[in-house]
């Protein structure tokens, strides 16, 4: 966390290119999801978009005259070209999100894009792993996904490849002057085994996740090498820092909705601040060059 903080006050001061309009694009990992600390200025609270997750920390540091923040928890690929109903609690969590892509513009120079999880209905598998009975007792997730020699999550994950691919060139079509970044996902998984009961999921399943989230990462890194844009890299930077470690340690949170950083309500299975923080750093360094 330190080196992080050093390397983001370094990148606050150093000499940024003038980029003029910034666009964020994504799901619940760029909005970071937050229960207590939700702004609603560039989305409706239904979204839950954090005060600080890393487009605004990014816009920020860039010191953007034009910013507009279009991720929503739960987002889909889909959602780029179509509105986003998040009424979930009315008058507290409501709204309805606009297609991402109606905030770019042809004069949009800067795009960040986090999207591909949902897609692959990986949060929808990690949400049924919760189990509260170790094992042999409960009901493992691992074999509702995978039976007959057959991994249906993989198979999502390379079905949601040419969805993404697509999206980036729906950018390139709406704002051909903007420099894309695709951000993939953090190590919010472990990659060896698991930690129950501290995280409530059988270890093999958690183990299974893990897995996953990196074939998720990989697929990402396709699309970006295929359509000839920049992957922001958080995965192997946050390698460390997943459900599993203490609290101050991990950039994600577990089941349990309660986090230190900071201190309140968490909403499950998404990052918390020092996870944002992270995010904002890598997307920083990866603008670096041409700055």
């Amino acid at each position: 966390m330190l080196a992080s903080l050093i390397l983001f006050a370094g990148l606050l001061t150093a000499p940024a290119q003038a980029y003029q309009e910034y666009v964020a694009l994504g799901d619940s990992w760029s909005a970071d999801v937050s229960v207590l600390h939700i702004t609603d200025e560039h989305a409706p609270r239904g979204c839950a978009q954090s005060t600080y997750n890393y487009p605004k920390q990014v816009a920020a540091a860039l010191g953007v005259p034009v910013f507009r923040d279009a991720t929503c928890g739960g987002a889909t690929t889909a959602h780029m070209t179509a509105a986003q109903d998040v009424n979930h609690v009315k008058r507290l969590f409501d709204g309805v999100n606009p297609p991402q892509f109606d905030r770019l513009s042809p004069t949009t120079d800067l795009v960040t894009l986090g999207i591909g999880g949902n897609d692959a209905r990986l949060a929808t598998a990690a949400a049924e792993c919760l189990n509260l009975l170790p094992a042999p007792l409960g009901r493992p997730c691992r074999p509702k996904w995978v039976s007959g020699g057959v991994d249906r999550m993989s198979r999502a994950i390379l079905a949601a490849e040419p969805k993404v691919a697509k999206v980036v060139d729906g950018i390139r079509r709406r704002s051909p002057r903007a420099h894309i970044l695709l951000v993939d996902y953090l190590a919010g998984l472990p990659q060896k085994g698991g930690c129950y009961p501290y995280v409530q999921a059988h270890n093999r399943d958690l183990e299974w996740l893990g897995d996953k989230l990196e074939e998720l990462n990989a697929m990402l890194a396709r699309v970006a090498a295929a359509k000839g844009v920049e992957l922001v890299d958080t995965y192997s930077t946050s390698v460390g820092h997943d459900v599993c470690k203490r609290p101050g340690v991990k950039w994600v949170e577990g089941y349990l909705p309660l986090s230190t950083d900071p201190l309140g309500p968490a909403i499950p299975l998404h990052p918390n601040r020092r996870g944002a923080d992270h995010q904002a750093v890598r997307v920083l360094a990866a603008l670096e060059p041409s700055r």
